[in-house]
């Protein structure tokens, strides 16, 4: 069972409460204002603050460009 995709309509970052993306790996959750990704597992999405992880420039870079 995949992600569910509608869960992006009601999900917020925990941190500036902006709008979440989901790349195509559907691995991580990306919050590209603070630069954070929030780990999706058992295709539940960890939204905590402790567990997510910084983007680097490079990452970022990619994401604008896939168009995320």
């Amino acid at each position: 069972m995949a992600f569910d995709k509608q869960l992006l309509d009601i999900l917020a970052c925990p941190v500036c409460k902006g709008k979440l993306l989901l790349p195509v790996e559907q691995k991580e959750l990306i919050c590209r204002f603070d630069r954070l990704a929030y780990p999706i597992k058992d295709n539940i999405p960890v939204l905590l603050d402790t567990e997510a992880r910084e983007l680097s420039s490079e990452e970022l870079e990619a994401l604008k460009q896939k168009g995320g």
